[in-house]
């Protein structure tokens, strides 16, 4: 599976890794050159430097061969314009798109965008780590 990243913060490179672990064919967007250290130096993937919302910058991570791609930076509007450009610009079949505000979150839920909400699932987890018996 080929697959696009942008965002190589503690999420996306060790997505990267586990991917290319696996045998995937990764390449991770970030706009600073010092998140690439996060990959290591024996990563088997592509690290490219620019903007995940950039079309000219997608293009050369691939993202017109794309299986996958996932929206991992840390700025809600960065990734949701990102995820769309994937999705709607460049049909890749896959997309993944980190929200951390719970009522975007809902809002692009509804309207099919694939996305996950860490602060929904942290919530969550420690809802359930409480009230354990």
């Amino acid at each position: 599976m080929k697959v696009v990243i942008v965002g190589c913060g503690r999420v996306g490179a060790r997505l990267a890794l586990q991917l290319t672990d696996e045998g995937h064919q990764v390449t991770v967007i970030d706009q600073s050159s010092s998140s690439f250290s996060r990959l290591g130096e024996n990563f088997a993937g592509t690290a490219l430097l620019g903007n995940g919302i950039d079309e000219d910058v997608l293009k050369r991570a691939g993202i017109e061969d794309a299986d996958a791609f996932c929206a991992l930076t840390n700025g809600d509007n960065r990734n949701i314009m990102s995820a769309e450009m994937a999705q709607h610009v460049f049909n890749v079949p896959k997309v993944v798109c980190r929200i951390y505000d719970p009522i975007r979150y809902e809002v692009y839920k509804e309207l099919g965008l694939g996305v996950i909400c860490p602060t929904i699932m942290g919530t969550d987890s420690v809802h359930e780590t409480l009230l354990k018996d």
